[in-house]
């Protein structure tokens, strides 16, 4: 082979490589979440899942419920800058939100949960939020319940299914068909190039030429796949020495072992789910982009660097499952008040 058509060939190849590794930054959502292999998706878990979700009862004053915090008739979250819980007590962090949790390897803001049947058992007994003594209280409160016991025993079989442990699988089993694809974006990484506009197309060649794709990677444009509850963390602020840190009290909590470490959130939806960051002191997604350049890359972006790169975060919406409210199983002559 000549020198020239070697030249040629080698050419040829770091092109295609380069192809193939900007092919694979872009990654569709799938349309199923995995299951652990102890707990696997039934429709029995999901209608029981649904109804715990949904149900009040599971805080000390009867109302609040995960939905509360995580709507998902919105965007999985309660777009306020800090949950509110029971007897109007704010927590110190922003909902994350739940749709699409089941491809995190870990859960929270600091991923201190290993797994969503980890976390699902959290707030009920955290003080702030559903404020319940402790996890025998309710599953004690779900067994007075007649309705759930028979919903337990479908979904796990058998009968003394109403247990903790199962409460937390039937609520992780329906959070795992929270998923939403198709989203523009999907069809485009597809093949369908009409699926975004333009000024999208220009946002995404700028999301990964400033270097976002170093944390926000993967389907769910929240860090590479990794083993369930190991989690992906990065530092937040990297670069503090700008006005975003101050203004916005970015280091106020020091996240994860006192470190500014935080889990990298989804990219998903990002667009329903203002207010951002674990405070939530963001209100809009142009700003949040200005501080995420600032803080993280230490860039200033300009206007039209800002415009194009929500344009491509829009792209990020799915196609939301319809979600039918459930027909919460019934306390009959009495409430948890006179009990």
């Amino acid at each position: 082979m000549s020198k020239s058509r070697f030249q040629l060939l080698l050419s040829f190849v770091t092109i295609l490589g380069a192809s193939s590794q900007v092919f694979a930054q872009w990654e569709a959502l799938p349309e199923q979440a995995p299951a652990p292999a102890d707990n696997p998706t039934t429709a029995a878990k999901i209608e029981l899942g649904r109804s715990l979700f949904f149900d009040p009862r599971l805080s000390s004053t009867g109302t609040v419920s995960c939905n509360s915090c995580h709507n998902v008739m919105l965007g999985g979250d309660d777009n306020r800058p800090v949950s509110m819980g029971v007897h109007g007590k704010l927590g110190g962090r922003s909902a994350p939100t739940v749709w699409n949790a089941a491809f995190n390897s870990s859960q929270f803001w600091d991923g201190r949960a290993k797994s969503l049947e980890e976390q699902a058992l959290g707030p009920i007994t955290n003080p702030i939020e559903m404020g319940l003594k402790d996890h025998a209280v309710a599953i004690k409160r779900i067994r007075a319940i007649k309705g759930y016991t028979p919903m337990f025993n479908k979904a796990f079989g058998g009968k003394n299914a109403v247990t903790v442990d199962n409460l937390a699988r039937a609520i992780a089993a329906y959070e795992r068909t929270l998923i939403t694809p198709n989203s523009p974006y999907d069809r485009y990484v597809k093949g369908d190039k009409s699926a975004m506009t333009a000024k999208q197309v220009k946002g995404m060649k700028i999301f990964a030429s400033l270097g976002c794709t170093g944390c926000h990677m993967g389907a769910a444009f929240s860090g590479p796949s990794m083993a369930p509850g190991t989690g992906f963390f990065m530092k937040f602020p990297t670069y503090t020495n700008n006005k975003y840190v101050k203004k916005y009290a970015l280091m106020a909590d020091k996240g994860r072992a006192d470190k500014h470490e935080w889990k990298v959130p989804t990219l998903r939806n990002i667009a329903l789910t203002a207010p951002y960051f674990h405070n939530g002191s963001v209100d809009s997604l142009k700003e949040a982009v200005r501080v995420m350049a600032r803080t993280q890359l230490d860039k200033k972006l300009n206007k039209a660097q800002v415009d194009k790169l929500v344009a491509f975060l829009n792209a990020l919406t799915g196609e939301f499952p319809v979600q039918p409210m459930p027909r919460l199983p019934s306390t009959d002559g009495w409430t948890f008040t006179s009990k």
